[in-house]
């Protein structure tokens, strides 16, 4: 069942009841709201409204007001996709215009009737794992998936996805705009815009899919991270499905059946983890590193020494393991591997600029400049020999797999 509310119309629905959202307590002395007259459609329209209008406060300050635009004119749609006495499990998404490229805010939620009202989380946060476990709505694989508490997190200094370009490996597609926002120029700077190839969009890592809208299909994966991917055409309809890394989610297309704008057929796809849109600079996906531009749209991304901006192609190369890098000679060439951990060992050959190497294990050695900057880490491949950490892009800030 879908449920739309205006913005207005929920304000005056929580002033008159005054509803109890995600564990926020009523006034001791007042009585609890009976969960029949609050429907869970309302809370959860509310909660998505307080969010949009936090992040809009957030960056009242820039040029740009249109994140601020969504939310004074959305409306919510909220889908109940499953319901069972005290349980309710759903989408909710906060609907924009089409006369700007502003994205539509969606969520998967969780909620449970306690203490006279309804307690609502939404995918990525804390509460939200904590529900799913006692959940009868949800099934075997969505616990395991929404459960898991990621070992390591960019606060890491760690950028592993283990994901692949959201197209087929072996493809080339184009870059049609750099990392920007997924509502467009706010940050972070979350998302890409592909196009071309035979135009399949795939799931970029394995993981369970939801159908937001009609276009837009979110992958909830390991790790706290989770994917986007609207505009599509022809687009599965989903409620929790298993995929494998690179399972058909749709066609690029031009559908803004929640809102935005596009401008030639395309894939937005967005990086999320946790709950909220994080940059995508500095992730390795399809072993291509991204990095921002100067402003929206631009920046590009990296595989060894080659770049690609705006406009260019990226190759799908497929993805990086969460053991393995990119040889990065700093201007092409090869890089030297020794057979041990400093330039005072000798030479056991050479890895060319754009390879992909498997690390065994780390140690300080010598201390050396790359593009990233200036480590004594060096890498034990898995034939032995070494290599410092100055040429490797592996998207961690550390050993690779371990201490040696």
């Amino acid at each position: 069942m879908v449920h739309t509310r205006r913005w207005a119309g929920i304000a005056t629905a929580l002033l008159a009841t005054e509803l109890l959202v995600a564990g926020t307590a009523a006034h001791a002395a007042e009585p609890t709201p009976d969960p029949v007259r609050v429907s869970v459609e309302d809370a959860v329209a509310a909660k998505l409204r307080g969010q949009v209008q936090a992040s809009a406060a957030e960056h009242a300050e820039r040029a740009d007001s249109s994140e601020a635009e969504h939310a004074e004119s959305s409306e919510t749609r909220v889908t109940v996709t499953r319901k069972n006495g005290t349980w309710a499990f759903g989408t909710a998404v906060a609907v924009t215009g089409h006369e700007k490229d502003v994205h539509p805010t969606g969520a998967i939620f969780i909620a449970r009737a306690e203490a006279g009202t309804w307690r609502v989380n939404f995918d990525g946060e804390a509460g939200f794992s904590e529900l799913a476990a006692e959940s009868p709505l949800v099934n075997k694989q969505e616990k395991a998936t929404f459960t898991r508490t990621p070992g390591t997190m960019q606060a890491g200094g760690d950028y592993r996805t283990g994901m692949a370009l959201p197209f087929a490996v072996g493809q080339t597609w184009t870059l049609t705009s750099g990392p920007h926002g997924w509502g467009g120029y706010e940050a972070p700077y979350s998302s890409i815009d592909l196009a071309g190839g035979d135009q399949v969009v795939r799931a970029a890592r394995a993981g369970t899919a939801y159908t937001m809208c009609t276009g837009w299909i979110r992958v909830i994966h390991d790790r706290g991270y989770s994917t986007d991917y609207y505009h599509l055409w022809s687009s599965i309809s989903v409620n929790g499905a298993a995929v494998g890394q690179g399972a058909y989610l749709g066609y690029t297309g031009t559908d803004v059946t929640c809102g935005g704008a596009a401008y030639g057929r395309h894939v937005h796809f967005g990086l999320r983890q946790n709950s909220a849109y994080v940059g995508i600079a500095g992730h390795s996906i399809g072993k291509w590193e991204f990095a921002n531009g100067a402003a929206a749209y631009q920046g590009g991304a990296r595989h060894g020494s080659a770049w690609a901006g705006a406009g260019a192609g990226l190759y799908n190369y497929g993805a990086l393991g969460f053991n393995q890098a990119v040889v990065d000679a700093n201007g092409g060439g090869s890089v030297n591997k020794r057979s041990g951990p400093g330039t005072g060992y000798a030479v056991r050959g050479s890895v060319g600029d754009g390879a992909t190497v498997t690390v065994s294990c780390s140690a300080n050695g010598t201390s050396h400049a790359g593009r990233y900057g200036t480590t004594a880490l060096w890498n034990r491949l898995s034939d032995g020999t070494w290599v410092s950490d100055a040429y490797l892009a592996s998207g961690v800030n550390g050993p690779i797999n371990g201490w040696c």
